[in-house]
Formats: C-alpha cells, structure tokens, sequence
C-alpha cells in the first residue's frame, strides 16, 4: 500500500520532477506535487511525495528528514489526513 509524505521546507524554486528524483533514491516515488498559491502560481515551500510501499516510505523519511535539499533544510514526515475546514461559502 502506497503512503503519503508531508515534504515541509521545500525551496520555492524545485520542480516536482526534481522532487521525486530526489526521492527516488529511497524507493519507488507513485507521484510528487508541490502546492502553490492559487492567485501567484508560487510554490509555498511544501508538498508531498507518494512512495509505493511503507517500508520505501519509512527509508525516504529517514534518509530525508532534516537534510538539505537546494539549499534548505527539509522536514519529512507521514502525512496527515486534510482536516475538516468547513464550509467555504
């Protein structure tokens, strides 16, 4: 089963494909996307990162958590489940 990692700290200036090459050096990356601001198109210095096992996933969180990636310091932990934010109207 594929889990999902929260990548925080991203420098603005990564792609999502350098993302998941970096990534691929601890398993299998499913997919990589980095969020951005709807209104600018900037990156907002997090996303995420799916490794298609656990195993794959608990080395990536190990082999990235607190290194440096394009200058900063990255955080790497399994993702939460989005919370509830309500009605957007």
């Amino acid at each position: 089963m594929a889990k999902r990692l929260f990548i925080g700290g991203l420098p603005y200036a990564i792609t999502e494909e350098e993302l998941k090459e970096a990534f691929s050096s601890a398993g299998t990356v499913t997919s990589a996307s980095i969020i951005t601001d709807r209104m600018t198109g900037r990156s907002k210095g997090f996303g995420f990162v799916e490794m298609s096992t656990d195993d794959e996933a608990n080395a990536a969180i190990a082999a990235w958590n607190g290194k440096e990636l394009g200058g900063r310091s990255i955080t790497v932990n399994e993702a939460r489940p989005m919370a509830n934010r309500g009605d957007r109207n």
